[in-house]
């Protein structure tokens, strides 16, 4: 007889959603419908910060948890629920992605850390307002096109290209859809990004990538190994044609998704897999087990080498919400997320 394993999926919604939640009535169905296939009782854990009260009590009584709540949702950041997470993780429950990882993965100030590696590029980190008013300039002067993004967010929030018009105004894009191109003084681009070194507030600048416009690969992975690909040819802070207005600046388009096996980006899932996620957990201190249940990598095409072959430059981290997701991840995650589960009952038994 099989083993009886409860999971819980947590997703955003307010009472009324909570009330309704089914396995069949939301984006998750596909997951759901593969856990009954399994044998794992698998139910819907509807998230408020409102109503986290009755959610901890749910997730108390399941082996394991699966959470895909953004960074900031509806108004929200994640403070309530990241430590309601931490508390059902202390009483034994596998939780994926735990907060503790999301900190250490999840933020811009990885791509930081990790810059430095295979996948990393000419990076510095701002931590205060004043000192991004002190070392962004030169740069600028230097004629470098920057992007600058927020410490946390997620869908463009706080992603900002930047380049010198003059000695005053630079030409800034927003990378939420539907941004456009704007010449603005430096001085109202520091206003803009005040906000963003609210608290423990950061600036990530990255260089700009010139092969941007050749599209962005997004590697699916589940622990330590990729499940998926996505490929988008036109993406946020596609450049504006020459000659043209803000308005012809090409908007993000569809993302394509692949399986594992697609012979196209085995350099990247190879170097991936064996080289630099075997640096990054050794950097911080990550055993796969701990790595994240579904998350993903993506990269922008990096300058050639001396043979003509592509380099991989990493632009963004996604840990907290990943979905959708390509559909050969489904199988992999499920059986990942059930075998944590089984080992958090029997430690717990």
């Amino acid at each position: 007889m099989q083993e009886s394993i409860k999971i819980a999926i947590v997703y955003p919604g307010d009472s009324e959603v909570r009330k309704a939640a089914a396995p069949d009535n939301n984006r998750f169905a596909p997951l759901f419908q593969h856990f009954a296939g399994m044998g794992i009782h698998a139910e819907p854990a509807v998230y408020h910060p409102d109503f986290w009260q009755d959610v901890y009590q749910q997730l108390l009584g399941v082996d394991g948890v699966l959470v895909w709540v953004n960074p900031i949702q509806d108004g929200h950041d994640r403070t309530v629920l990241d430590a309601m997470l931490k508390k059902v993780a202390d009483a034994g429950v596998f939780v994926s992605t735990h907060p503790d990882i999301i900190m250490k993965m999840g933020t811009k100030e990885m791509l930081y850390q990790t810059r430095h590696m295979g996948w990393g590029c000419d990076t510095h980190l701002y931590h205060s307002l004043d000192e991004m008013r002190k070392l962004l300039p030169p740069r600028l002067a230097a004629g470098e096109i920057r992007v600058l993004k927020q410490n946390r967010g997620h869908s463009g929030m706080g992603v900002w290209k930047i380049e010198a018009v003059d000695t005053e105004r630079v030409r800034v894009r927003h990378a939420q859809r539907g941004s456009l191109d704007e010449i603005i003084t430096l001085d109202e681009f520091f206003e803009r990004c005040a906000g963003y070194f609210d608290g423990a507030g950061k600036m990530l600048d990255q260089a700009y990538q010139a092969r941007l416009p050749e599209g962005m690969i997004r590697c699916y992975l589940v622990h330590d190994k990729v499940a998926g690909f996505g490929h988008q040819a036109i993406n946020a802070l596609y450049p504006t044609p020459q000659g043209g207005s803000p308005a012809d600046a090409p908007q993000p388009g569809p993302r394509l998704y692949h399986p594992p096996d697609l012979a196209d980006f085995q350099p990247l899932k190879r170097q991936l897999e064996q080289t630099w996620l075997p640096e990054l957990q050794t950097l911080l201190d990550i055993p796969t087990e701990r790595l994240p249940i579904l998350w993903d990598a993506d990269f922008l095409l990096g300058e050639r080498d001396a043979h003509g072959n592509d380099t991989y430059v990493l632009c963004e981290v996604n840990v907290s919400s990943v979905a959708p997701y390509p559909d050969s991840a489904t199988p992999i995650l499920a059986q990942a997320a059930l075998i944590r589960a089984q080992a958090a009952k029997h430690a717990r038994e």
